[in-house]
């Protein structure tokens, strides 16, 4: 593999990889580290990387097993699972930007519902690539899609609850 046919093929994906590592690791900086080392390791075996089917669904699950083996090799307390102690943080935000607090929603999923989301909704992928990123059956990732997008909808709709009370009392 070329230097001109890596960058067509592998380094157009950083930003996808980046935002997929972000949601892991939640530093940019962290995801920043996650993206430039598999970067470096995929230019180290360029000439394997031809015999992989699908290389997006590759490379996409690669930035998932890299984000879970730091996450439990450094010990990291800002992953999925972690993002629950910022709770209170998130509701903190500004009750006018609601992308914020969409975004914080997505953040108390569980880690299935959370990759999930972030796979089909925000980069795009259909169900079976998500299923090869993720390793799950497909109507897992259908299930797992369903109750992530009702357990935001409910958040919003109370956001919008609590909003409608508060305008009423001013």
């Amino acid at each position: 593999m070329t230097h001109t046919i890596f960058k067509e093929t592998v380094f157009c994906l950083k930003d996808e990889m980046y935002r997929f590592a972000k949601r892991f690791v939640v530093s940019s900086d962290e995801a920043e580290d996650v993206v430039q080392d598999l970067m470096l390791k995929f230019w180290q075996k360029k000439e394997e990387l031809g015999s992989f089917g699908n290389l997006k669904s590759y490379v996409m699950k690669s930035v998932k097993n890299e984000c879970l083996n730091r996450l439990k090799h450094e010990d990291v307390k800002l992953g999925f699972a972690g993002f629950q102690q910022h709770r209170s943080e998130i509701y903190h935000v500004e009750a006018n930007n609601l992308k914020d607090q969409i975004i914080g929603f997505i953040n108390q999923l569980p880690e299935k519902q959370k990759a999930v989301i972030h796979l089909k909704d925000v980069e795009d992928f259909d169900v079976a690539e998500i299923a090869e990123i993720l390793e799950m059956e497909a109507n897992a990732v259908r299930v797992n899609l369903m109750r992530a997008r009702q357990k935001v909808k409910e958040q919003i709709e109370k956001l919008m609850a609590f909003e409608n009370r508060m305008i009423e009392n001013l």
